[in-house]
């Protein structure tokens, strides 16, 4: 097993499984699909959940010409019957629109038309068939020949079905991959109407006038309201993060990812992976994200001291959590401290929204944040009210940048209080600063984990003071620098060549301890000599500053040296 290559980006089944890539079996949905469909599937989950490979199964399970030998030894080959009846017995439209989007309509539109044209070259046997009329396939042919015209795009999946039904006598099942790509792309860009109406128009000829049309499967990670682009669409079923139907079928469940390392003899990573990728709950179980465990032990396998990484966090702009903390009011701040820390927040999640309903409200942000895994349920919601935590570290990772990012820019970008805070430094003003330092921390949303140790609290208010002095262009700041007998905290040189700044950080673990860490901090720069580096370059006035934090309170003290 160790042999098998690990199938790190592939998507497509059929290379996956001739390649002899190692495969976690999901032939189960194909089974619970086929004995419970409806005549519109749609599924939704986060991305980076195996939607699109499950889509490419589907495709060589149901297609005719199907090669068996893909399943031979999967779950889904001990289903004799449901194999007999559907294996290898319908004609498929497969559609992928990820790759539909630009910073235009017109190049999204574009897109979407090479998207059609590939299906349809791949199709492209139905043109040359005396099965069907010249008159039916004069659409096709415009397609062919890059001549179609806006109602060719707007009729195309309808009439290849119909091409398809002509040719083999079967009813078409029709699959679209990532059907919100091209409304999330449009929202961001500003199009999101034109481009609304052209889905609506493409998929309400697909999917609710089509005579030829067996049934479809949708993946996406939004459930846009039906409203939007599903009007008037009966027999609709969606099978969201919340439903415990398929549940199992997307993403890796614990036993899962326990066989997994255990086959590649990585055991002794599971404790680091669960706490990095697992945390997600579809329906009744909690999953782990299968692209980030297989890349985590695809490097596991060349570098078995590898650190966990931020993998599925790292493919997207994770645009949806910075307009959260951009939006972020009072109340809002105090709720994203509060999952940081680890804590659940009570809110009412809205599963059905339309793209330009986002930014309407916060509570759409939560909903939105929610639908795409940047938070995941806990328990079970009781008369709509879900308790939303977030997942897993990755995904903190993603807060606490986010947080980081809004924090430079709405402060440290203020160039006047700024340029007044490090003033205070200079003048050693202890009073002025530790004013100055209280309203920030007041203001700024804290990515503290209460639970963390007090030497990590320390590196995070060592940070927070590093990212404000720095808005001083003009000084020479060094972090950790080794001076005397010991490495201090911050030691700053500023324009002045006789004058030297050296600043120790301390946590107290109350307010009341506060003053006692101060001196700790300040007697630690006398007895360890902190201010060395600076005398050995010619500074003689040298100010000590130990500064303690108490989660949004401080006190500063200051001293000549």
């Amino acid at each position: 097993m160790q042999g098998k290559k690990l199938p790190v980006g592939i998507e497509d089944f059929k290379e996956l499984r001739e390649e002899n890539f190692y495969y976690i079996d999901k032939t189960g949905l194909i089974r619970d699909l086929l004995n419970s469909w409806g005549k519109v599937n749609l599924f939704t989950r986060p991305r980076r959940f195996g939607k699109t490979l499950n889509m490419s199964m589907l495709k060589n399970f149901l297609e005719i010409g199907a090669d068996k030998a893909l399943f031979d030894g999967l779950a889904i080959a001990e289903e004799r019957e449901l194999c007999e009846t559907y294996m290898g017995k319908f004609p498929v439209v497969f559609l992928s629109l990820k790759s539909v989007e630009g910073l235009t309509f017109e190049d999204a539109y574009e897109m979407l038309r090479r998207v059609l044209r590939s299906e349809m070259l791949r199709l492209s046997f139905l043109a040359e068939s005396d099965r069907i009329s010249e008159k039916e396939k004069y659409s096709f042919r415009r397609f062919l020949d890059e001549q179609d015209t806006r109602e060719d795009v707007q009729d195309s999946l309808k009439m290849l079905s119909g091409l398809l039904y002509g040719y083999y006598g079967r009813k078409v099942i029709l699959l679209i991959d990532e059907y919100d790509v091209p409304l999330d792309k449009a929202f961001q860009h500003r199009y999101y109407r034109e481009m609304t109406a052209l889905i609506r128009s493409l998929f309400s000829q697909a999917l609710k006038t089509n005579d030829a049309l067996y049934f479809a499967v949708l993946t996406g990670c939004l459930r846009v309201s039906k409203e939007s682009i599903f009007t008037g669409l009966n027999n609709f079923k969606v099978l969201s993060v919340t439903d415990a139907r398929y549940d199992e079928h997307f993403g890796f469940t614990d036993a899962e990812v326990k066989q997994l390392l255990q086959d590649y003899c990585l055991e002794g990573h599971l404790k680091e992976t669960k706490e990095w990728y697992d945390g997600y709950r579809f329906g009744q179980i909690d999953v782990y994200c299968p692209w980030d465990v297989i890349n985590h032990v695809d490097r596991l396998r060349s570098e078995p001291d590898a650190e966990p990484q931020a993998y599925w966090i790292n493919t997207s702009s994770n645009d949806l959590v910075k307009r959260f903390v951009d939006r972020a009011d009072k109340t809002t701040q105090n709720e994203i401290e509060r999952l940081i820390a680890g804590e659940a927040i009570e809110k009412t999640v809205r599963l059905e929204l339309t793209y330009d309903e986002i930014d309407n409200s916060i509570d759409n942000l939560w909903s939105v944040l929610f639908t795409t895994g940047y938070l995941t349920q806990t328990g079970k919601p009781e008369n709509g009210i879900y308790k939303l935590i977030i997942p897993n570290r990755e995904v903190r990772e993603v807060y606490i940048h986010q947080i980081q990012e809004w924090f430079r820019e709405t402060f440290v970008q203020d160039e006047k209080p700024m340029q007044e805070f490090c003033q205070a430094f200079l003048e050693g003003n202890a009073e002025e600063i530790q004013k100055r330092l209280t309203v920030i921390l007041g203001r700024m949303i804290s990515v503290m984990d209460t639970k963390a140790r007090d030497d990590q609290k320390e590196n995070f208010y060592h940070g927070l003071l590093l990212g404000l002095l720095r808005s001083e262009s003009k000084w020479l700041i060094l972090s950790n620098a080794e001076s005397g007998d010991g490495f201090s905290d911050i030691l700053i040189e500023p324009e002045d060549p006789d004058v030297g700044i050296v600043i120790e950080v301390k946590y107290a673990s109350s307010i009341a301890e506060l003053d006692k860490a101060c001196n700790k901090a300040v007697s630690q720069i006398r007895s360890r000599r902190y201010d060395e580096k600076l005398r050995n370059d010619g500074r003689e006035d040298i100010l000590a500053y130990g500064i303690a934090f108490q989660k949004k309170r401080c006190k500063v003290i200051c001293e000549r040296i």
